[in-house]
């Protein structure tokens, strides 16, 4: 990345960079090259930094938790944004939470929870922030969340906050408008709950965690689910019927506990996992005349 450009950033008050920013450390399969890191302490701080890489014609990715996205090993050549710190906000008012991208999915059920409120449980053990959840319409357990949010704002291409119905969002399965109109930066959103028991809330909750842990290698770095649903099957029964279960490039592995998950066994590099993703492909095209789909996101 342009030295000015760093030098610029750098003039922004609240703003902190890091030349050299470890994405094996921020990304879900703990893989990945390095990359000039941007973090803010607050949300103005945060989108002025927007606003002196988009005037720069600088590269740039946002990110939040990382949980479903694939660094490469050669790093990134441009900024990497980081939502965590400077938009992390979220509040409860009657049946409504707001909660900013940055946020952790699992911190915005906590507080659903706190207030008596219903419908979010679905979500708990996603392990995304807010915006990387609204970015691919996140889901599990029959709930995903064109289910529970009603509006998000954002800053559109030109620089103005626009805040949208989410019936505008294009939501559907494991899609969003988003994805479409990458230079739209997700900024909040606003979910519309209903008053329930609290404690039947983290009972569920709680369950909800510990079917993620019986029926997933969580103890492996991974994306979660690295294919999306094909029409008419699933990718883990694919993948599994097609003798792939436990099938490595490397220190990649298609998961023993789960064939819908690739996981890094230990060692491996993304190259590995790209070749694993191939691989898999390949095999179930061959096999079942099923095209997989990738649900995870390529920082590249």
């Amino acid at each position: 990345m342009d030295q000015k450009v760093t030098e610029a950033l750098r003039r922004i008050e609240g703003v902190s960079v890091d030349e050299s920013g470890e994405l094996s450390l921020l990304t879900g399969f703990r893989t990945g090259g390095r990359a000039v890191t941007v973090s803010a302490d607050s949300r103005d701080a945060f989108l002025e930094a927007v606003r002196c890489l988009r005037e720069s014609g600088t590269k740039y990715f946002i990110l939040g938790n990382g949980t479903n996205v694939l660094a490469m090993d050669e790093g990134y050549d441009g900024a990497v944004l980081l939502t965590k710190e400077a938009l992390s906000d979220i509040t409860a008012d009657g049946c409504t939470i707001r909660a900013s991208a940055g946020a952790s999915l699992a911190d915005v059920c906590r507080t659903a929870c706190a207030a008596g409120l219903t419908g979010l449980e679905f979500a708990y053990g996603i392990p995304g922030s807010v915006g990387g959840a609204v970015f691919m319409n996140a889901g599990a357990y029959g709930g995903e969340m064109s289910d529970v949010i009603t509006e998000v704002e954002y800053m559109d291409e030109d620089g103005s906050i626009v805040t949208a119905d989410a019936g505008e969002l294009g939501l559907s399965y494991r899609r969003s408008e988003f994805q479409d109109h990458r230079d739209r930066l997700i900024l909040s959103a606003v979910f519309r709950l209903e008053s329930g028991d609290s404690r039947l809330i983290e009972e569920t909750m709680r369950d909800t965690m510990n079917k993620r842990i019986e029926k997933q290698p969580l103890e492996y770095p991974s994306c979660g689910s690295t294919f999306k649903r094909p029409q008419g099957s699933y990718a883990s029964k694919l993948i599994d019927e097609c003798g792939l279960r436990g099938f490595s490039v490397g220190g990649a592995q298609v998961s023993e506990k789960h064939c819908g998950f690739l996981i890094n066994r230990g060692g491996a590099t993304t190259s590995d996992i790209l070749a694993l993703i191939d691989a898999v492909k390949a095999r179930v095209k061959e096999m079942t005349g099923y095209e997989l789909e990738c649900e995870i996101e390529f920082l590249r």
